[in-house]
């Protein structure tokens, strides 16, 4: 039998790897949670089915700017078989608070992407592989552009987490009535937007769509 090489081993562990289901929702969050320690037990079994071991190291830097911990994970991927072979997965990152528990958590949520980074995982709520299977069905034109505007008003944004409500931060930059009020709430999620840049390009880019659209809506307003 042909011994596989490390990149191959990392390959089987991507395919076997199981779906992380997220977690319920609570205090009122509008978004189910990705939760580290679920993703961080999925992924490590694939990786330990496949004969391989990971360990992070961690780098930290206090941004006094903005009043928070800066922490980079860097992961390395052994290989059991042959210790002389490894995979490193870099810049993983996340801010924490400046307080006993920021670094720790900063720490988790950095470990918990380069995880998700390393083996793709699919992530969902429904069922065991992640995804609600739908029957495809036939739909008037009209039928179709209101069943896409409800889909993506309840569309979720890919590996996030409690840290950070988006859809809280969407729902804020629509409701507001005049540039005034839009720059407020711009200014108060400034933080946030600037943290999703550095980890989840998607819904950052999201915020920014909805940002950028309601800004020309209210300027277009305020000219007419």
């Amino acid at each position: 039998m042909t011994k596989k090489n490390i990149y191959q081993k990392l390959h089987a562990a991507c395919l076997s790897a199981k779906s992380v289901v997220k977690g319920q929702k609570k205090n009122g969050m509008h978004f189910n949670p990705l939760l580290h320690d679920d993703v961080q037990t999925t992924a490590t079994q694939a990786l330990l089915d496949n004969d391989l071991y990971v360990t992070c190291n961690y780098l930290t830097e206090i941004v006094p700017n903005i009043k928070k911990v800066m922490v980079v994970c860097t992961m390395k991927v052994h290989d059991v078989d042959d210790p002389t072979q490894h995979i490193l997965i870099d810049g993983c990152s996340s801010f924490g608070d400046i307080s006993m528990f920021g670094t720790g958590q900063a720490m988790s949520y950095s470990r918990k992407y380069a995880f998700l980074n390393l083996l793709n995982l699919k992530t969902g709520i429904k069922d065991e592989d992640g995804y609600e299977a739908k029957p495809f069905e036939e739909y008037s034109t009209e039928q179709s552009v209101e069943q896409n505007s409800l889909e993506e008003s309840k569309e979720e944004p890919t590996y996030l987490d409690e840290t950070i409500d988006v859809e809280e931060m969407k729902r804020a930059l629509k409701a507001t009535n005049s540039l005034a009020e839009f720059n407020e709430v711009k200014d108060l999620i400034r933080k946030d937007v600037e943290f999703l840049l550095r980890n989840n390009l998607r819904a950052y880019r999201q915020v920014t769509d909805i940002a950028e659209t309601r800004e020309t809506q209210l300027t277009n307003d305020q000219q007419s």
